[in-house]
C-alpha cells in the first residue's frame, strides 16, 4: 500500500488459515485505511512493525493500537524509540505459520533493521536498500561506511532471486530482487571509498517533516485517535 505526501509503501503480510498479520512501515495518514483492509480480510493484526525511525513521516503503529485492540507495536531496540516490542538482531515475529526474521542493517539509522521471511523469498528493506539506490546517512546518526556493509553483508547474501520491497520509491517502482541489486545498483556496486565519497556528497534538502516527525516515532506516533 502507498503513501504518496512521503512516497512510503506499506506492506501487510497475512495467513489466511491463522488469519494473523503483520503490517511493516505504517504511516499515520493512511492507518484508518490499514486498519479497515486488515477488517475487511477478516485478519488479526498482531504486529504494527516499523524498520527504524522515519523522519519524513509520522508512523501509524501507535494509531493502530488504538483502531485493532490487541495489535502490538514493534521497533529495533537500537532505535531508542518506545514500543510495546523491541527488537535484536536475529529476533523472529511470528505470524500464523510465517515467521519475519530481524536483520540489523544500521548505517541509514543505527536502529534500522530488515526483515526477511523465512523462506528468504522476500525482504523488506526499509531505507537502508531502496530500488537502484539507498537511504541517505547524513543526519540521525548515519554513517555511510556502516550502511555499505551492512546492505553487502546482511541483503546482498540472500538468495539472488528474493524480492527487495523497500520502504520508499520515488519513481514509480514498486519491487527489485537482490541480484538486480547486487548488479545494478549505482551506489552499492560501487567500492567502500567511492560510496562513502558518494554518500558524503548528495546535498539533499532536510525532510520536511522532521522536526515533527522523529520525536513523534521515538514515542511510537500518535497514541489516540485523531479528532
Amino acid at each position: 500500500m502507498f503513501e504518496p505526501n512521503s512516497c512510503t509503501y506499506t506492506y501487510l503480510l497475512g495467513d489466511r488459515e491463522a488469519r494473523e498479520a503483520v503490517l511493516i512501515d505504517p504511516v499515520l495518514e493512511t492507518a484508518p485505511r490499514d486498519a479497515q483492509l486488515i477488517k475487511e480480510l477478516g485478519l488479526r493484526l498482531l504486529y504494527a512493525v516499523n524498520t527504524h525511525c522515519h523522519a519524513d513521516h509520522v508512523t501509524g503503529s501507535g494509531l493502530l493500537r488504538s483502531l485493532l485492540p490487541g495489535c502490538r507495536s514493534v521497533i529495533s531496540r537500537l532505535s531508542g524509540a518506545q514500543a510495546d516490542l523491541h527488537l535484536e538482531d536475529g529476533d523472529p515475529i511470528h505470524f500464523g505459520r510465517f515467521t519475519l526474521e530481524t536483520r540489523a542493517s544500521p548505517g541509514h539509522t543505527p536502529g534500522c533493521v530488515t526483515f526477511v521471511l523465512n523462506d528468504h523469498s522476500m525482504a523488506f528493506t526499509g531505507d537502508a536498500l531502496l530500488i537502484r539506490g539507498c537511504g541517505r546517512t547524513d543526519f540521525q546518526q548515519g554513517c555511510a561506511k556502516t550502511l555499505y556493509h551492512s546492505v553487502h553483508e546482511k541483503i546482498f547474501t540472500l538468495p539472488g532471486e528474493c524480492l527487495v520491497y523497500p520502504a520508499h520509491d520515488y519513481h514509480g517502482l514498486t519491487v527489485s530482487t537482490v541480484e538486480e541489486e547486487r548488479t545494478l545498483n549505482p551506489r552499492l556496486t560501487l567500492s567502500l571509498e567511492e560510496f562513502v565519497n558518494v554518500m558524503d556528497h548528495l546535498n539533499l534538502p532536510r525532510p520536511q517533516k522532521m522536526d515533527l516527525a522523529v520525536p513523534a516515532n521515538m514515542r511510537c506516533g500518535v497514541q489516540n485517535l485523531p479528532s
